[in-house]
């Protein structure tokens, strides 16, 4: 290890990507597949990096620099684990509460509205973007600083036992599952496999003090109430669910519960609705001291206007109201919230195409629930023109694929869609699945690729038009959305 010149410099931040590093911060080389690395030590040390964990022997010339600089190179045998130990250590000195999220689809959208509403009345640290693997989770953990009062920490997983490993790291208080899908059903086969795998989270949480977030709406919440044995952990069920009339949560344990009523579109396609809470202690006391748990008989209600499309983000907007009222936050305080937070780029975006058409920029990530869940909202907008949903491939579905594909194309079918392009080897399934249900073929377009979408469509567009963009990242159509409005 070479010493730095102040012996007593704290770290302010973290990050594996010299290109982010910022004054104070540590950079930290892994060894990639296609990128090592160890080969931006010096730019990231030159950026402002206060330290370069490494795995290789530093060469002279990082030596040289680091001294000038003032910094430490500290080689560690494996970085990724020392990373992770590092997170394991500071979690211990996290005073906040620790929340845990997961879920097949809606996580980091649930995760940025439970974020908004907590910092309306408390510090706030969150998972960035979508860095919920092995990597991120241990960032998000090491971004916190002691007196955080809030840490979300968004969990991905792909298979059995992954969930079990984060929380390992993180160690939540309370965790929170959006729903169990069909996402990753490549690798667990079922989604009764998939369900036993997020209730990992909610095995994790402290016996006594913790609490579980559940979706009462979705129809794996008693499996995972039972797989994760809540009630003999004495373990707070908290349910939520959008719609009034969704499943009634009598299924789970006695607990507080959020709810939406009288929920509507807008002409935009965002939802309005009135937010509902029970069974949720006073909040007339200081919101920056967590209220325990009491069964209040009476029915608590605020209007709430989401900015995010679609009836879908109901139920993700509960799920944050639970977090926020179990924090001791007014329902009107967290209604106001939620109402501000603003979308993500590439997460049902509305965008302004450069001849005055509308671009719904959805194009970030997509599994079968979230593409019908887009779908839906598109249909709801109030749109003078024409629709066209660009769909492409959805991923990690192995043996499925096909089928859910297919099952995609019927529910386009189904919708006010006037035109149909679909680009991408799985996504001529989804053209299939369209044709079968009844949507007529001079309708449909199979695209070879972006290039072909982009001239198809600036051929067609009319002012009065819209496009819904909608994949799984890896298929690149943000390209196809960047094309449409520069």
């Amino acid at each position: 290890m070479i010493e730095p010149i102040d012996g007593s410099a704290l770290l302010t931040g973290i990050t594996w990507d010299s290109r982010d590093v910022e004054p104070g911060w540590l950079y930290v080389a892994l060894p990639g597949e296609h990128v090592d690395g160890h080969q931006f030590v010096e730019p990231a040390l030159r950026a402002g990096a206060i330290g370069a964990l490494v795995s290789e022997a530093p060469d002279a010339r990082a030596c040289t620099l680091a001294r000038e600089l003032g910094v430490a190179i500290i080689q560690a045998p494996n970085t990724f684990h020392a990373i992770t130990d590092l997170a394991s250590e500071w979690r211990r000195h996290l005073k906040g509460k620790i929340v845990g999220l997961t879920g097949s689809t809606g996580k980091t959208t649930t995760k940025n509205l439970t974020r908004d509403v907590c910092a309306a009345c408390f510090s706030v640290v969150a998972t960035e973007a979508n860095q919920n693997n092995e990597l991120g989770v241990p960032k998000t953990i090491l971004n916190a600083q002691p007196e955080t009062q809030v840490v979300i920490v968004e969990m991905g997983m792909r298979g059995a036992g992954q969930i079990t490993q984060l929380c390992e790291v993180a160690r939540p208080d309370w965790g929170l599952v959006t729903n169990c899908g069909e996402s990753h059903i490549e690798l667990l086969g079922s989604r009764e496999a998939i369900a036993f795998a997020k209730a990992e989270l909610f095995s994790a949480l402290p016996q006594g003090v913790g609490r579980a977030f559940i979706n009462a709406d979705d129809e794996y919440a008693a499996v995972m109430v039972e797989r994760s044995k809540l009630e003999r952990n004495n373990i707070t069920c908290v349910a939520f669910n959008g719609y009034d009339d969704a499943r009634e949560a009598d299924a789970l344990p006695a607990g507080p519960r959020v709810w939406a009523e009288d929920v509507r579109l807008d002409a935009q396609g965002s939802a309005e609705f009135t937010l509902c809470a029970s069974g949720f202690a006073d909040s007339d006391e200081d919101p920056r001291q967590p209220t325990l748990f009491t069964m209040a008989p009476d029915v608590e209600r605020a209007s709430c206007h989401l900015s995010l499309m679609g009836l879908h983000n109901v139920s993700n907007a509960c799920a944050a109201a639970a977090v926020g009222r179990s924090m001791g936050m007014t329902l009107q305080t967290v209604a106001q919230a939620l109402a501000e937070s603003l979308p993500e780029p590439g997460r049902a975006q509305v965008c302004k195409g450069r001849d005055g058409f509308i671009v719904i920029n959805d194009a970030y990530n997509a599994n079968p629930d979230s593409m019908c869940a887009s779908l839906r909202a598109f249909g709801a907008m109030d749109i003078s023109g024409r629709r066209f949903a660009v769909l492409g491939d959805m991923g990690e579905l192995g043996d499925f694929a096909q089928e859910c594909h297919m099952r995609v194309g019927g529910y386009v079918a189904a919708q006010p869609i006037d035109a149909l392009i679909c680009v991408g080897e799985l996504s001529r399934y989804i053209a299939e699945g369209a044709r079968e249900a009844g949507l007529p073929n001079e309708r449909i377009i199979v695209a070879e690729g972006i290039g072909e979408v982009l001239g198809e469509l600036e051929e067609t567009l009319c002012a009065d038009d819209a496009v819904l963009v909608k994949a799984s990242h890896f298929m690149g159509l943000d390209r196809l959305v960047e094309g449409l409005i520069s």
